[in-house]
């Protein structure tokens, strides 16, 4: 008898423990945010969620307002989406919340690599130094040159002169701002003498294709990676890719390239002074070129389909390129050599500044998650307090809260190339509900987390279009083209991508 009872005992324990586990037991405070936990236990919503994180953000704001709490694979999120709560949650110190928790466990799964502590400051150092100010030119410098070894080393030759050519418009400038980036922070093909210059050129521009290629076999299983939801073939190609990665980028091949950036030498050199061993410094040179390099080209890809889709964009936009060309004597002519576009060019462009951060607006769709490590208070704009729990995490989707939100931007699913300056070219300010927003446009996220290389892949999307409409004629195959839709798949991971290309045609100018 005494047998069955404790056999009893430890089958209700064991019930409770997974009932609990499952978030059975979970109830809401109340001084704690509306709690919805879905039907199904543990999973909660899940796989709503993955399916469409913003069709099921919409729906929950519906039903419960700008803040809820929800359960999404037994992680109790709470989604924010008043924008005026933002600055307190990305300022909150990391007592309170942190980021890092979050992203750790991420860049394992996805990477293969294992941060250290001080990697955040590591980053930040080197990204300070090398990707702001003085440090931003020499790399704006590297990156123009590399961008004319990919796409203006054959103008002299007049193969090209007054003949339309056709090609796919993701892929092209996916391909050809990915190939420059990654060319000008990991360094190019070493040579001896003039004579072997061109030699080295062209084995850059057949290498990085290469690596371009692979990258985007990887890029494309990346959401499902990080979801941990790939099929068993998937999972063996992206181990497969990991290690194509670990071994191409790795320091040891590194040191064997001319040009490497500082940007790379440095964080390798901190990372090794740090203890951290030299099969996870290669592992951490592919986190960076996935961060550094997965979001630049489709967005460059948006920006000329919208130009392109918008005539009087395209020639607001040109007409402010062809007038800082001239004022810096960087005009195009037949015969000249390619355009040298300066990082003090790139300062002068405020119509296209707009026209990048509009693009951003409309494509650009990070979730910011922080975990939360001890109860902490949040006041929203009615003035109503709640408590974060300790265990839980919080999340911003910018996207729906202020980017998309039509009291913020007026008609926010149209391309606007000027939203974001006035009449005499200063930026604009934003406002909801009378009062001035600080945070109305967040692509590079915000706070202690925010895109540390955001300046050098703002100055990368840059040069690229400069150079696109200086050189070349554009214009889409098909004038009627509709714009292609996203894939909801990938929300939350940066610069959406099309579900489809888009063909169009270019040539010379002059």
């Amino acid at each position: 008898m005494a047998l069955w009872v404790t056999l009893l005992c430890t089958l209700i324990a064991s019930l409770l423990g997974g009932l609990y586990l499952l978030g059975a037991f979970r109830r809401q405070r109340p001084d704690e945010p509306p709690l919805d936990k879905g039907t199904i236990p543990w999973l909660g919503y899940l796989l709503e969620f993955r399916k469409d994180s913003s069709a099921f953000l919409k729906k929950m704001q519906r039903k419960h307002g700008d803040i809820f709490t929800v359960l999404i694979g037994g992680q109790y999120l709470t989604f924010v989406m008043d924008p005026f709560c933002f600055g307190a949650i990305v300022k909150e110190s990391r007592s309170k919340l942190d980021f890092r928790t979050f992203a750790s466990k991420l860049v394992l799964q996805v990477f293969g690599y294992q941060p250290i502590k001080a990697n955040h400051s590591i980053t930040h150092a080197s990204s300070t130094k090398h990707l702001m100010g003085d440090g931003l030119t020499v790399m704006t410098q590297a990156t123009m040159e590399n961008f004319q070894k990919l796409m203006l080393f054959n103008l002299s030759s007049g193969e090209e002169k007054g003949a339309w050519q056709e090609n796919n418009l993701f892929h092209y400038c996916y391909n050809i701002v990915f190939r420059a980036g990654y060319l000008a922070l990991y360094g190019t093909e070493p040579y001896r003498g003039a004579d072997n210059k061109d030699k080295a050129n062209e084995q850059d521009r057949i290498h990085s294709n290469e690596v371009f290629q692979e990258f985007r076999k990887y890029d494309r299983l990346f959401p499902r990676l990080a979801y941990a939801a790939l099929s068993p073939k998937e999972k063996i190609e992206a181990e497969r890719l990991k290690r194509l990665f670990w071994s191409m980028l790795s320091v040891k091949k590194s040191c064997q390239k001319d040009n490497i950036s500082g940007w790379i030498s440095d964080q390798n050199q901190l990372l090794a002074e740090n203890g951290v061993p030299e099969y996870m410094r290669d592992r951490c040179m592919f986190m960076l070129l996935w961060a550094s390099q997965g979001n630049t080209g489709p967005t460059a890809f948006w920006l000329l389909f919208y130009l392109m889709k918008h005539p009087e964009a395209m020639k607001a936009v040109r007409e402010e390129v062809d007038k800082v060309s001239r004022e810096n004597g960087q005009e195009v002519k037949p015969g000249s050599p390619p355009i040298n576009i300066t990082r003090d060019m790139l300062n002068q462009t405020p119509i296209l500044d707009s026209a990048v951060e509009e693009t951003l607006r409309l494509v650009a769709a990070p979730i910011l998650v922080r975990a939360v490590l001890q109860d902490t208070s949040l006041k929203t704009s009615s003035g109503r307090e709640y408590t974060l729990r300790k265990g839980d995490r919080v999340a911003l989707f910018p996207h729906i809260s202020v980017q998309m939100n039509p009291e913020i931007h007026p008609e926010p699913h149209e391309f606007r190339y000027d939203r974001f300056i006035n009449p005499d070219g200063t930026k604009k300010d934003f406002y909801k509900n009378g009062k001035k927003l600080k945070y109305f446009n967040m692509p590079w996220g915000a706070g202690v987390s925010i895109c540390p290389g955001r300046f050098f892949a703002t100055a990368e999307i840059k040069l690229f279009v400069f150079l696109m409409l200086s050189h070349y004629d554009l214009e889409l195959v098909n004038r009627e083209e509709e714009t292609p839709a996203i894939d909801i798949s990938r929300w939350g991971f940066g610069t959406m991508q099309p579900v489809r290309d888009v063909r169009f045609r270019y040539r010379l100018r002059f």
